[in-house]
C-alpha cells in the first residue's frame, strides 16, 4: 500500500449480490457487460477481486467500477469500461486502468478492442490519464517499470480482501 494516503476515509460500499449464471444466455462467443464486470470483480479465472491499489478494498467497494460502466458492442468487438476515481486529484487513476486493461486481455480474445476512460468530470488530469490508458505504446511502457508492474500484480493477485 501507498504511505501517506490521498484519500484517507473513502466512501466502502456493501459488495452485491452476485446472481451465478450456470449457462451463457448469448452462445460460446457472445460477451455481455455482466461477463466483463464479473470477469473484472468476482473470482470469473482468478482467485482474487481487483484491490484498489491505495485501500485494502475492492473497486466494487469502493464504487469505482459497476456493472452500468461497462459497454459491449458485441458486433462491432468492442468494450468501454469507465471508471471513477474515489477524488478528482486521485494519483492511482492510472494504476487502476492499467488493472482492468491488464485483467482484460488475460480474459479475452485480442479481437476486442477495449477502451478504458475515467468517467467524464471525475478526474482533474481525464485527459491525460484516457490518452495514457488507451495507447498501446504508453500502455507497455507502463508495464515495463518493475514498481508499477508489481503495484498492478498485486491489485490484481492480492489476497488482503
Amino acid at each position: 500500500m501507498t504511505l501517506g494516503l490521498i484519500n484517507a476515509n473513502p466512501v466502502v460500499h456493501a459488495k452485491k449480490e452476485r446472481v451465478v449464471r450456470n449457462e451463457d444466455p448469448h452462445g460460446d462467443d457472445a460477451v455481455d457487460p455482466l461477463e466483463i464486470y464479473d470477469i473484472l470483480l468476482l473470482l470469473a479465472n482468478f482467485v482474487r477481486d481487483i484491490r484498489d491499489p491505495e485501500h485494502p478494498y475492492s473497486l466494487e467497494q469502493l464504487s469505482v467500477l459497476s456493472e452500468e460502466s461497462i459497454t459491449v458492442d458485441e458486433k462491432l468487438g468492442r468494450i468501454l469500461i469507465t471508471f471513477t476515481p474515489t477524488i478528482q486529484h486521485c494519483s492511482m487513476a492510472t494504476v487502476i486502468g492499467l488493472c482492468l486493461r491488464v485483467k482484460l486481455k488475460e480474459c479475452f480474445p485480442p479481437h476486442f478492442k477495449v477502451d478504458i476512460k475515467v468517467a467524464p468530470g471525475s478526474h482533474a488530469d481525464e485527459e491525460s490519464v484516457n490518452k495514457l490508458l488507451n495507447d498501446k505504446e504508453r500502455v507497455a511502457a507502463a508495464l515495463e517499470n518493475p514498481n508499477l508492474r508489481q503495484l498492478v500484480d498485486e491489485c490484481l493477485y492480492s489476497n488482503e480482501l
